[in-house]
């Protein structure tokens, strides 16, 4: 059986929350969950704890999977905050750890929206701490109000992996849930994917055979919201998959 190591989502201690509210949570979101769960897959959600545990139960993954969720702190990629964007910056530092363990390991890693975020990060590059305000461009990349209902087209960069892998389908589209996004890309990263404002919505480490680490922009686990009037989204995580198989 296959070991599909997610990242995890915090929520920090609350006081108006009725549970747990004077304690942090580590959580998988349910679309996230049924996404990957297949025959032969087991979806572990890697626990937050000490480094001598950590290592431990890294060892043990055969592949990861970056969720989405909170914003990167613009700390972690160098910047000063511009707004009220904050971000997530003890999230970030915990997936970091994980990722740098992934890369120097030639594990597969796939990144979800803040994963390809984090992703693109790790390997030196920035982003926009608000994207509408930062990029005059950019159409409208995510709203409260429509959530995993708004899409966008996609462009798939010609002859790259994720062109060759849904070359079938006509006129793609793909779902938009989020806040910030790709400014400078990092080192030996191949853009996959654009938005039609030129946005980046996918690259691949150049570094490793195609397809085995690579982040989206969108959100495959929330497909089953648009149906087919988005992209497959079992194409993309069954190519991933070969690299573990």
């Amino acid at each position: 059986m296959i070991k599909l190591g997610i990242s995890a989502c915090f929520m920090y201690p609350d006081s108006q929350r009725p549970v747990f509210s004077r304690k942090s949570l580590s959580y998988l979101e349910n679309d996230m969950a049924r996404y990957v769960t297949k025959k032969g897959i087991l979806p572990v959600l890697i626990p937050d704890v000490e480094q001598d545990y950590f290592s431990d139960i890294l060892d043990q993954m055969d592949a990861f999977i970056f969720q989405g969720g909170n914003d990167l702190a613009p700390e972690t990629y160098g910047e000063r905050p511009i707004g009220p964007w904050k971000g997530d910056a003890y999230r970030d530092a915990y997936e970091l750890r994980i990722l740098e363990y992934a890369i120097k390991r030639s594990k597969p890693v796939l990144g979800i929206c803040r994963g390809l975020q984090l992703m693109n990060v790790y390997f030196g590059g920035t982003l926009f701490q608000d994207t509408t305000t930062q990029n005059p461009k950019a159409i409208d990349h995510r709203s409260a109000e429509r959530y995993d209902t708004l899409k966008h087209a996609v462009h798939f960069e010609k002859g790259k992996f994720l062109e060759r892998l849904y070359g079938d389908t006509v006129d793609p589209y793909v779902n938009t849930v989020h806040h910030q996004s790709i400014k400078d890309l990092g080192k030996d990263l191949e853009i996959l994917a654009r938005a039609p404002d030129g946005t980046i919505e996918a690259f691949g480490y150049i570094k490793e055979p195609e397809g085995k680490v690579m982040a989206v922009q969108w959100h495959p686990e929330f497909s089953p919201t648009l149906g087919n009037e988005v992209i497959d989204a079992d194409i993309l995580l069954e190519a991933f998959l070969e690299h573990v198989k």
